[in-house]
């Protein structure tokens, strides 16, 4: 299978930047025990504060979807969805090549 990533952009709500870094605290630190999640970020966009960026890499889909379906996600999902401001955008890519792949 091939790796899968995840390029997904967070519009927020004005001032809810640092809500929304501390709703990511639990999965941050349960992506460190998921053995198919190889990389995810967790990024500010330096142009404009109210929007933050999420890049993840997985081992293949299957690993995406364990992910995906995770207590921890469905509960940062009740969290977020409150501190967006328009709808979330995901792109779901295949690399290709690389430094890390």
């Amino acid at each position: 299978m091939s790796k899968v990533s995840v390029i997904a952009k967070l519009p927020l709500k004005p001032g809810t930047r640092d809500e929304l870094v501390d709703a990511f605290e639990p999965m941050l630190e349960k992506v460190n025990q998921e053995a198919g999640t190889e990389i995810y970020i967790l990024c500010s966009d330096q142009a404009d504060e109210n929007l933050v960026w999420v890049y993840e890499l997985y081992s293949d889909s299957d690993a995406m979807g364990a992910h995906s379906s995770s207590e921890t996600m469905a509960s940062l999902l009740g969290v977020v969805g409150g501190l967006l401001e328009g709808e979330p955008g995901f792109h779901i890519l295949t690399p290709i090549a690389g430094k890390g792949l």
